[in-house]
């Protein structure tokens, strides 16, 4: 199957969701430029990109996984650190897409 994000739509879904849940994953969405019809559409072709979920659903909750992403990346950090190689600060930061 082709990219279904650029087809046209000429079908329509409907669920029912939570109104809060709605207006705060909408607000997320709108934070990153993203309409829900637009994200929903993103999961869809994902799945289908992945051949399922796009995703691992675990048991594990969002703090263990942060915590866990948070030890991998100081992993990698002390790993940077010994192998004596430098990186311009500047440089750093535009890699992380974060602002100083």
């Amino acid at each position: 199957m082709s990219n279904i994000t650029s087809m046209p739509k000429t079908d329509t879904f409907r669920f029912r969701i939570n109104p809060e849940i709605r207006e705060e994953i909408e607000r997320i969405y709108s934070e990153n430029g993203l309409t829900l019809t637009q994200a929903i559409n993103i999961f869809i072709q994902q799945s289908i990109n992945a051949g399922g979920l796009p995703f691992p659903v675990t048991s594990e909750n969002a703090e263990f996984m942060r915590a866990n992403s948070m030890k991998k990346l100081m992993q990698e950090l002390d790993e940077g650190k010994d192998s004596g190689d430098t990186v311009d600060e500047d440089d750093v930061y535009k890699r992380l897409g974060v602002e100083r």
